[in-house]
Order: structure tokens, then C-alpha cells, then sequence
């Protein structure tokens, strides 16, 4: 989507040679019409403010930077009151404006943990005043000494009977809370996690509503120490959020402020559970998952974007007779690395869109109080927040590297990019733990299949174990790689026989445990075919749905083929040694791959169009809709404050003597 503005279009002759309605497949990509239609008109607003200009985000201070942050958050607020925006509109407007802040963990964790774990009243009592910003919150449970392991929190919140409080406290350094956002500066309240004391017995990690600042002159209450850690990776990226420490001394809260909706404490002190089943957190949890996933798909799209049109307008080599240079779009090395990342776009964006269904599911089963399907359902959100995370932030230094020197500019948007979302690989879950818990949840199911149970949901496939672990690859041509049912089995061959070789394995050792440990490395492995299994699955299950436009369904099925076949080109050895191809279809993958990769490429352009983003959003002088990217750069380096003065500030002092020779030398 271009922004305002009548520059030529030096990309028209690439959207030209597409095979398919563009319009359509935006309506794919976003899921219907009426979000295409949505999106657009948040995406416009935004970019046509000044207010939200971001050109210049990288070139600011930190101070400068988190104003500016506390600026856009507000002007964001008054616009959303002021349109009376719905609820989709002003998540989309905060998409829009890209920019991290407090405001994220307000909606996005704050907000949520309430609604989760706080009861009718304390949810009548604080979400009223959190929607409409009277307070502002953030979600304070990682520590300086601890992060993916909960349970090993050290902040205690000790019940006093005698005043009907719990005094919070940080009995260690470590015990520090270090990371929440919005923490640093910004909110007035937290939902703290720590450990619940009382009559002398821990009870273990439970969340508190506290309050950090005075509502008065936002300055720290008594007992409260807090603060900013500090300066992060990258120029602008995610230094605009004012990620927190927090230390307690013995600051007491009211005891109703213990978010009850699981668990209370009685006035006497005593501990009891309620009748609410503790599965009614996996509800959040799938939710929360289920935005990280969608949020990969959106940052992988943007640096794809990026990478594609500029591989469309950048010219090297292949001149023949004095005539133009090659379009390095056109050359194959460019093509076998670029095309897969614009698959991988798709295949996120449709498995975070089966997500939302399975959220609908989890929701409507825990209604019904049926918690059947909650393992499976924690095993595969787990597993494909930390599969996609890892690739979309692998993938968007490849775009950049894709693009060359001027990739490395600030102004390509791809650093910053990659500096806002690599920290998507630790926050909710480090990726390789979440992965590990995969695994064992696929050692259980392997255990519970040679028993005779029927697995369920993403495991289902483990039930056809008998036929899994023998049968062979009918591929013979090339093109018997574009039937998804061949795809399908040789994944799900893989998977199964990499899952039953670990368990095996696992059998064989001392313990269970240690085991486990022993072969933790093959169990990521394992843990990984399984969620790429459930990627390509649903990428084939989407293949099968009515969809409509001239076509789009055949340029996605290409796209389908690609990512499978791409996964499959990558992790040959995998496949050979369970056995599920032979090295000859292996190379006969290969050779389709690249035949699909010539079929995408007259789509390429109008494929990355689809995602229908701004010029504003994307943030890149290398993405511009019209592809004029030259002036763009020679114009955005003029602005950079170091040409702010023809002869730089030092010269007198330091270049000016060096030159002239006339350095004072100290004797030695």
C-alpha cells in the first residue's frame, strides 16, 4: 500500500506480470474483507499524522526517545476516545504507530492476568480503572536471578494476620524483579508474582496487585525501589520501552489485592483453593501464544517485503553489450534464499489464524469444564511460539543480508526490525526450554500410543504408528512433490520415527531423567520436526478451503510447496536417516524447489503487495512502494544530525592539530 503521494511507480512493470487478483489475496492474508478494510483505514490514519512520524527514531537519545514514546502513547489514546474506536480499530492503530511502549504490557499482560486470575470483584474493582488509563500496569514475575524458571522466584509476599496485609519484600539482590515493561518509568501498578507465606508454609508463586507510584506525582511509594536497566540492543528498536527493576522492602498491600480467583487467604491466614480449576489459565497462556505467533508473521512479512522490492529494483552484473545490469532478483542464489522466507510469511500467517480457532476451542472446552485436549493444545502453542520466533528472527538478518551493504542503514528499517524482535526468542518462554517441554510432552503421547491410547488434536498422526514406521516414499518424479499427500507422510513419518528413536533411547538409561537429559539435544530435534509437521499441515488444510480470487489459490499452493519442500531440502539428513526418503528424492525435491522458485518469481512483488503495508509501517527507504529508493537514501543520509555542520564538532580540538602536525607530544 502506498502512502499519499504521486511519485512514479518504479515497480509497476513487476506488479504487472502477476498471475493473480492482488485484492483477493489480501482478503486471504488478513482473514476476510471487512479486516483488509479495517486495517487499511487504521493503517492510513497513522501515517498521514505527524504526531506518529518515526524517520528519525534512530538518530534520537534515550531521553529523547522515551518522551517521544510517552508522546505517541498518549496522542494514540486521545485519537482512539476521540473516533470512539473499537476494540480491533485501537489494537490495530497501536500496531500501526510500531513503536514499543508501556502501553503493550498494559494490554497485553497487565489487563489480561486480571481478567485471568482476579476474581468477579477485583475485576470490577481495577479493570474499569485500567481501561480508561487511570492506572497503568505492567506484569512484573521474571527476577535477576530468575526468568524461565518460575518456580524459582524469590520475592515473598508473608500474610500478616494481625493487620490483614502481605508485606512484600526482596530478600536478595537476585530476588530484583528485572525486565517488565513499562516498569521503568511509566506504570503505577504491577501484578507481582511471588512466593505466598503464611503460617510459616510457603505456598508457592502467586500474583499481587501493587501499587508502585503515587497517582498524585507518579514518585515511588515507600519501601518501593525501581528503575530502568539500562540502555538495549540497537539504535531506536526497543529502547523506546523502559524495562524496569523493582525492589520491596516490607511494603505492605491489602490482602484482597492477591489475585483470588484460584486460590485465597482467609482473614485467619489460612490457604484455601478455590472450586475454579487451575486449567482455566491455559485460556491466557493459549492466548498469549497466539499473538506472539501472529506477531512473527507480521514482522517476517515486513522484512520480506522489504527484501523482495528492493531485489527488484537493485541492478549488478549480467550486463551484456553495454545493456542493463541483471535484476538480482533474477539470479538463483538470491531466489533460493529470499522465496522460502516469503513462504515461511504465509505459512505463519495461516497457522496463527488456525491459532485463533484453537484459542475459540480451548476457551469453549474449559467452559465445558473438558480438559482433554489442554496438554496437547499447551505442547503445540509452546512449540510453535518458539519454532516461528527463532526462524522469523534468523530470517529477518538473512533479508538484510539479502539486501546487501545498504541493508546495514538504519534508514533500510531491517536493523532496527531485527533489534525490536529478537528478544521474541526468550520473553514468555525461552525458546529452547518451551521446546524441551514440548518434547516431553511427545514422550509421554509415544508411551501412551504403545498402550493403545488414541492421541488427539496435532498428535493424531501418532496413532497411524504402525504404517509410519515402515512405509517408504512413493515419489519417483519431481513433480510427485507437489501432491500435499506425499508431503504430509514423509513429515509425519519423520517426525513419529525421530520422536520413537528418542523414547527409545530414553528407555535404555538409568533413569528416565537422565535420560532425558543425556538426549535433550536429539529431543529438540525431535520436538522441532513436530511443529514444522504442524505448520505444513495446516498450510495444506488451508489449501483445501474455498478460496476465492483468480489465482491466488494456485500462487499459495506453490508458496505451500515451497515452505515443505524447502524444510525438506534443509533437514535431508533427518529424513534419510529415519528412513522416510531416499537420497534420490531428496535431489528430486531439490529440483522442484527450483522450478517453483522460477514460477514465483513474475508473482514476487504483487505476493509481498498483498500484505498491504504502508511505507509508514514498513519504515524503509529500500521498501518504498514505488521502488524510487536512491533519492530516498541520498535524501534520508542528509538528515542524520552528523551533517548537521559542514566542518563536524572537534575539528579544532582533535583533526586540526593532527593535520597541521601540531599534536603536544608528553616526554617520556
Amino acid at each position: 500500500m502506498a502512502d499519499a503521494g504521486g511519485e512514479p511507480d518504479h515497480l509497476a512493470g513487476e506488479r504487472a506480470t502477476a498471475h493473480f487478483d492482488v485484492d483477493a489475496m489480501k482478503v486471504a492474508w488478513a482473514g476476510s474483507q471487512h479486516a483488509v478494510e479495517v486495517a487499511d483505514r487504521m493503517a492510513r490514519l497513522v501515517a498521514s499524522d505527524p504526531v506518529f512520524r518515526k524517520d528519525t527514531r534512530t538518530m534520537l537519545s534515550r531521553k529523547e526517545l522515551f518522551k517521544d514514546t510517552l508522546k505517541k502513547a498518549a496522542h494514540a489514546w486521545k485519537r482512539i476516545v476521540e473516533l470512539r474506536l473499537t476494540e480491533e480499530e485501537a489494537n490495530l492503530l497501536r500496531l500501526y504507530v510500531d513503536q514499543p511502549g508501556y502501553v503493550d504490557l498494559h494490554w497485553g499482560m497487565f489487563v489480561p492476568a486480571i481478567k485471568g486470575q482476579g476474581t468477579e470483584e477485583q475485576q470490577k474493582k481495577w479493570l474499569p480503572m485500567a481501561y480508561k488509563f487511570q492506572i497503568i500496569g505492567c506484569y512484573a514475575q521474571t527476577e535477576l536471578g530468575h526468568g524461565s524458571n518460575v518456580q524459582g522466584l524469590e520475592t515473598t509476599a508473608t500474610f500478616d494476620p494481625s493487620t490483614d496485609e502481605f508485606v512484600m519484600h526482596s530478600p536478595t539482590l537476585t530476588s530484583s524483579k528485572w525486565w517488565p515493561g513499562g516498569l521503568g518509568k511509566a506504570s503505577t501498578h504491577a501484578v507481582v508474582y511471588a512466593r505466598l507465606i503464611t503460617e510459616g508454609k510457603d505456598y508457592g508463586i502467586h500474583g499481587f496487585i501493587v501499587q508502585l507510584r503515587s497517582l498524585d506525582d507518579h514518585s515511588p511509594l515507600p519501601g518501593v525501589t525501581l528503575g530502568d536497566i539500562g540502555g538495549k540492543f540497537g539504535s531506536g528498536a526497543y529502547n523506546s520501552m523502559d524495562n524496569g527493576v523493582l525492589r520491596f522492602d516490607h511494603v505492605r498491600i491489602p490482602r484482597d489485592q492477591m489475585l483470588m480467583r484460584l486460590s485465597q487467604v482467609t482473614r485467619e491466614g489460612k490457604y484455601v483453593h478455590s472450586d475454579v480449576p487451575k486449567q482455566l489459565l491455559y485460556g491466557t497462556m493459549v492466548y498469549v501464544r497466539q499473538t506472539i505467533v501472529a506477531d512473527a508473521s507480521k514482522a517476517l512479512s515486513r522484512a520480506v517485503c522489504i527484501a523482495v522490492r528492493y531485489s527488484a529494483i537493485r541492478k549488478q552484473f549480467g550486463s551484456q553489450a553495454g545493456g542493463p545490469e541483471t535484476q538480482v532478483i533474477n539470479y538463483k542464489t538470491q531466489q533460493s534464499r529470499l522465496f522460502p522466507l516469503l513462504a515461511s510469511a504465509y505459512a505463519y500467517r495461516f497457522v496463527g489464524q488456525w491459532l485463533k480457532w484453537l484459542y475459540t476451542d480451548v476457551t469453549q472446552k474449559l467452559e465445558a469444564k473438558d480438559y482433554s485436549t489442554l496438554p496437547e493444545a499447551h505442547a503445540c502453542t509452546a512449540g510453535l511460539k518458539s519454532v516461528t520466533t527463532s526462524a522469523t528472527a534468523d530470517a529477518i538478518e538473512e533479508c538484510r543480508k539479502l539486501c546487501g551493504g545498504h541493508g546495514y542503514l538504519n534508514s533500510s528499517g531491517l536493523p532496527e526490525l531485527f533489534a525490536v524482535y529478537v528478544p521474541a526468542c526468550t520473553y514468555e518462554g525461552d525458546n529452547v526450554v518451551l521446546l524441551l517441554q514440548v518434547a516431553r510432552f511427545l514422550m509421554k503421547t509415544v508411551s501412551q500410543v504403545a498402550t493403545g491410547n488414541q492421541p488427539v488434536g496435532t498428535v493424531a498422526y501418532m496413532g497411524n504408528i504402525q504404517h509410519l514406521m515402515q512405509c517408504k516414499s512413493a515419489v519417483s518424479t519431481a513433480e510427485d512433490w507437489l501432491n500435499p499427500a506425499a508431503v504430509k507422510e514423509v513429515f509425519e513419518a519423520r517426525a513419529l520415527r525421530m520422536a520413537v528413536n528418542c523414547a527409545q533411547n530414553i528407555s535404555k538409561a538409568p533413569s528416565q531423567e537422565e535420560g532425558f537429559s543425556e538426549l535433550s539435544p536429539d529431543l529438540l530435534e525431535a520436538a522441532v520436526a513436530h511443529v514444522q509437521l504442524i505448520i505444513v499441515t495446516k498450510f495444506i488444510e488451508k489449501m483445501q478451503e474455498d478460496i476465492p480470487g483468480p489465482g491466488v489459490k494456485e500462487q499459495l499452493q506453490k508458496l505451500c510447496s515451497i515452505y515443505a519442500l524447502h524444510l525438506l531440502h534443509k533437514h535431508l539428513g533427518d529424513f534419510l536417516s529415519t528412513g522416510c526418503v531416499t537420497a534420490r528424492q531428496g535431489a528430486l525435491a531439490n529440483e522442484q524447489l527450483g522450478k517453483l522458485y522460477a514460477q514465483v518469481r513474475p508473482n514476487a512483488v504483487a505476493l509481498v503487495d498483498a500484505f498491504d503495508y504502508t511505507d509508514h509501517y514498513l519504515g524503509s527507504v529500500l521498501g518504498r512502494y514505488d521502488g524510487d529508493v536512491y533519492p530516498a537514501l541520498y535524501e534520508e543520509a542528509w538528515k542524520d544530525p552528523l551533517n548537521e555542520t559542514v566542518v563536524p564538532d572537534g575539528y579544532q580540538e582533535h583533526l586540526r592539530p593532527l593535520l597541521k602536525q601540531q599534536l603536544k607530544l608528553s616526554r617520556l
